[in-house]
């Protein structure tokens, strides 16, 4: 892509965010204080959060989502490997019990969360593992298909060879299957941090969806718009890192 389409895309995207924030301004000035708030208002309640006056314990309730996600991933990834190369390793295992998978992640994930309270709580553990919940179907089932894209006469000379089975999937496997296992992981990721924070939201005491819920239920509506764009922020941030760990991932491949 040549200079100028990079320019044009750059102007375009400008223009869509300028007309969307004027009519944002538009219907919040429009309508009631208690239900919509215009961007005018809300970047002075941004101010004061990021300065810690409207919440003097952000960065504690940032830092405890963060450490929540990144169990919450790590679990996911450990277990989707794990399991999603075990079901593509063997055949019949694979045949028996993918499908079953895929049928778990159709199931909207919310359904679980209260079973999950139950279990672990109102504490961190409840919202850790819904966010595993949500990110180890889309890992699994990720492995599970790029190693069924694997050419099987590469597994078989790898065996030859006397490779093992970590060896077989660490060597062959992971190579062969990048492109779909790094898709896998970014959408693990996305769907990881989803579920902490709307675990927070629905039933937690502390993390940024405590702090949302919080804000909503006193209808301090600036706050509230203020605290989702911090949030949007911890989210975009992820999806930023797991592009670039994409690309770098992509250009190894092809060197």
């Amino acid at each position: 892509m040549t200079s100028r389409p990079r320019a044009t895309v750059r102007v375009v995207r400008a223009g869509v965010v300028v007309v969307g924030l004027a009519l944002w301004e538009v219907v919040g000035r429009a309508s009631s204080p208690l239900t919509g708030v215009p961007p005018s208002a809300v970047l002075p309640a941004l101010w004061d959060l990021l300065r810690l006056r409207s919440y003097p314990d952000l960065p504690a309730h940032v830092l405890l989502t963060l450490r929540e996600i990144a169990v919450a991933y790590g679990l996911a990834v450990a277990a989707g490997l794990a399991g999603g190369g075990v079901l593509g390793m063997h055949r019949l295992l694979g045949s028996a019990y993918g499908p079953m998978l895929g049928a778990l992640y159709a199931v909207p994930a919310v359904v679980w969360y209260p079973s999950l309270m139950l279990f672990f709580g109102l504490d961190a553990a409840s919202k850790i593992a819904f966010g595993f919940l949500l990110g180890f179907f889309p890992l699994t089932l990720a492995v599970l298909a790029g190693i069924r894209q694997v050419d099987p006469h590469l597994v078989t000379v790898a065996r030859a060879y006397g490779a093992g089975p970590l060896s077989v999937f660490g060597r062959v496997m992971v190579p062969a299957m990048l492109f779909t296992l790094v898709a896998g992981l970014r959408t693990g990721l996305a769907l990881a941090v989803i579920g902490v924070i709307v675990g927070e939201i629905l039933g937690g005491k502390r993390g940024m969806g405590a702090l949302i819920n919080h804000a909503y239920g006193l209808l301090r509506t600036a706050d509230y718009v203020a605290l989702v764009l911090v949030t949007l922020m911890l989210v975009v941030g992820s999806d930023v890192v797991a592009s670039l760990a994409e690309r770098r991932a992509r250009k190894w491949s092809e060197s």
